[in-house]
């Protein structure tokens, strides 16, 4: 049985999901975009360091920012990382100046280190020796 509001008009329980997930995939798209600049801005004084964000997810309530960031040279990817989690008050507040007008609430930010092409080399490595 469905029940029809005067106020709305009803939307499927299955469109609902998927525009919320458009809506994620949107905004994920967007703040990963603008974290890759501020990243190469970041990084452009420190020679041969590179930081490259490979992925980032939203929660569904839009409060939460996962980012996977793979950092080149790889011998200095936790020191790099350690330095990021320092300073993600600013990095959160210089996102929030370029996204102000897209997103009323800026996200929390999460960092983590993507060791995917790592993990290519070493298998690379193996198949070869």
């Amino acid at each position: 049985m469905v029940f029809f509001s005067l106020n709305r008009t009803f939307v499927p329980e299955k469109k609902r999901k998927t525009m919320q997930e458009t809506r994620q995939n949107k905004i994920a798209r967007l703040l990963q975009k603008e974290l890759s600049v501020i990243f190469q801005q970041q990084t452009r004084g420190m020679h041969g360091v590179m930081v490259s964000v490979t992925r980032v997810r939203v929660s569904p309530d839009l409060s939460i920012c996962t980012a996977h960031l793979s950092i080149f040279p790889s011998e200095r990817a936790e020191e790099i990382m350690e330095n990021i989690n320092k300073n993600e008050k600013q990095i959160r507040y210089e996102l929030g100046t370029r996204v102000r007008y897209q997103l009323r609430i800026i996200p929390e930010l999460r960092f983590f280190i993507d060791d995917s092409l790592d993990y290519i080399d070493r298998i690379d490595e193996l198949l070869k020796g």
